[in-house]
């Protein structure tokens, strides 16, 4: 049985980690304002530049599309890209995803699809090369310390522009967790090139051949060839927006749990460590009347 010092000792150690958790759950609380607020903020304008690039492209019939709209002609070979953290202690937010990212490259090979990967984030990376090094084509770290910039999201669109255009890939998707709650992300799929547009966005597209007419200055193809590096920029900018305040909402989770399990470990120590004690005391008092007892 463990000496009572241990059991102080442990407890010790227990309250020093709860308040830990504690501190990191309201860092993380904090920071799950601001990022929330930026993640909502940047889904309307997102949607509105994926909505006005589809009509434009139903106004331009599909002749002569860049090619990040036209793709190139085939989808034999897929680079994903996986946002995850640089940082852990946030629950199951990566290995969510990396369970994700296993099963599509599983669903890809199996339909005979050659597969790349783009990790973006230190634990991202670090189970690529894990698990799928070979496939890695590239990769990208702190890019949301402190925050999320536009520049760094920049920087990843104009190398998979490069990558694009150098011929490594045909199609490449973005795979994020999108922030639902505090409680509850999404794993979600987006398609960066070629540009398509999701189910609901598609739906409120309005039909080409119906509806009012425009006349576009400079033409639909010139203004598409300005507006996709820019979409593709501000859709991975978004997609950052999302992952880190999914990230913030997940460790304010996987904290919360953390310091309300620590407060049950101490109960739980402290009853054991009060049976103990009672029983050293016992057992003491019983030596004490046995000796006297003895020499009478």
């Amino acid at each position: 049985m463990p000496s009572l010092k241990e059991f102080r000792s442990r407890i010790a150690s227990v309250k020093s980690t709860q308040r830990i958790t504690s501190a990191m759950k309201m860092v993380a609380a904090a920071k799950l304002r601001r990022a929330q607020e930026q993640a909502i903020a940047a889904r309307p304008y997102a949607e509105r530049m994926a909505r006005m690039l589809g009509s434009l492209a139903a106004a331009a019939g599909g002749e002569g599309a860049p090619p990040l709209m036209a793709g190139t002609g085939s989808d034999e070979t897929h680079l994903l890209v996986i946002m995850t953290t640089d940082r852990g202690l946030c629950g199951a937010f990566n290995s969510t995803l990396i369970r994700d990212l296993r099963r599509r490259v599983h669903e890809l090979e199996a339909g005979g699809k050659r597969i790349k990967l783009f990790p973006v984030g230190r634990k991202g990376v670090a189970a690529v090369r894990r698990e799928f090094e070979a496939l890695m084509l590239d990769s990208a770290e702190e890019l949301a310390k402190p925050a999320p910039d536009f520049s760094k999201a920049s920087d990843v669109a104009g190398r998979i522009t490069e990558l694009f255009e150098a011929g490594e890939f045909d199609v490449c998707t973005v795979v994020y967790n999108h922030f639902v709650s505090a409680l509850t992300q999404e794993v979600t799929p987006q398609q960066l090139i070629p540009f398509r547009l999701g189910e609901a966005q598609a739906a409120e597209v309005p039909d080409s051949n119906g509806g009012a007419s425009y006349e576009f200055e400079p033409d639909e193809e010139e203004i598409l060839a300005d507006l996709l590096p820019r979409n593709l920029s501000l859709q991975i900018y978004r997609a950052m927006l999302e992952s880190f305040a999914s990230e913030q909402g997940a460790r304010m989770t996987a904290m919360d749990n953390a310091t309300r399990n620590a407060g049950e470990l101490i109960d739980n120590l402290t009853i054991t460590y009060n049976r103990t004690r009672q029983a050293f005391i016992t057992r003491e008092l019983i030596e004490i009347i046995s000796g006297a007892e003895a020499l009478q």
